[in-house]
């Protein structure tokens, strides 16, 4: 009987299951095939509670799971639970699998963060507002002309500090998105990004030193070196560029921001014990500017 069904005959849903079908093959009685597979005749009659709630826990689940797109049930779990929601993951899987909810998704190789001295992993963050990380996206409009987007990522909060949109982007755009961040974030210590034209520009070096902070370059052709921002750049291309038909920049900006607000401040992140990336930076390190910060970026500027 165990090589009819699918997988081995161990949870209690699937041993009644081979109850029944004895019974239907052999015409014999239900305490006869219950002895013949060894299962208890109590299991066997057992009928799961139904509770009043549980249709609204499942609407609730599929609301996030279609909103979401692209998450799992273990985050599922804990948008639930910040809705106030007392349910665990087990619950939750099971209604998952009730309702044949899944998320398929190509699971790729990745290489680990080796240096030419052997060791691991570069200046991991220890903090807030210690290392940044910027990058590029692309991607077209309807009408297949190019859209760039500028990510800008606080690598030990996760949070999304930046999400600027547009047709080409300059070492001069790039300078202007981080002298408003340096205004409202501070100056981090240290700015990781990759060997792209936009990034390694003269000027822009020299601006970026001037005001205290450092610039980190990966190895060219080492994207896994800058794990934080690619990892993050996957999951903005999974859960907004894939879904969304865009037609011009200005929808793009809208849309892009709508769903940086809701990575910050919504999204479940994993690392993070699921909670979104936003409210964990402001609990850590609130920060105000300081007329110091103010007139050093306008000085560095001028």
């Amino acid at each position: 009987m165990e090589g009819s069904l699918q997988g081995k005959i161990l949870s209690p849903a699937k041993r009644r299951l081979a109850v029944q079908q004895v019974r239907q093959v052999f015409r014999i009685s239900e305490r006869r095939a219950c002895k013949a597979l060894g299962q208890e005749r109590s299991t066997q009659q057992y009928r799961r509670k139904e509770f009043l709630w549980e249709n609204r826990l499942i609407e609730r689940m599929t609301y996030w799971a279609v909103r979401m797109g692209r998450l799992g049930y273990k985050k599922v779990t804990a948008l639930l639970n910040a809705e106030g929601w007392r349910v665990n993951k087990k619950r939750i899987l099971r209604l998952w699998r009730q309702e044949g909810l899944k998320v398929p998704k190509k699971r790729v190789k990745r290489r680990r963060l080796w240096l030419g001295d052997g060791s691991c992993i570069r200046l991991r963050p220890t903090k807030v507002n210690q290392v940044w990380s910027y990058d590029f996206v692309k991607d077209n409009t309807s009408n297949g002309l190019p859209l760039r987007f500028l990510t800008v990522i606080d690598e030990f909060t996760r949070e999304c500090l930046a999400l600027p949109v547009g047709r080409h982007f300059k070492a001069e755009d790039v300078q202007i998105c981080l002298m408003d961040l340096f205004i409202k974030r501070g100056i981090p210590e240290y700015i990781r990004s990759d060997n792209g034209p936009e990034f390694i520009e003269g000027k822009l070096r020299k601006w970026i030193h001037r005001l205290g902070a450092k610039t980190l370059y990966i190895e060219p052709g080492s994207p896994w070196q800058n794990g934080f921002n690619e990892s993050f750049n996957g999951k903005f291309r999974d859960e907004f560029l894939s879904g969304e038909l865009l037609d011009t920049v200005p929808e793009a900006k809208i849309l892009a921001e709508d769903w940086r607000k809701t990575y910050n401040t919504i999204r479940p992140h994993g690392s993070l014990n699921y909670r979104p990336p936003a409210p964990g930076a402001v609990e850590l390190e609130p920060w105000k500017p300081s007329f110091a910060t103010l007139r050093s970026v306008s000085m560095a500027v001028v």
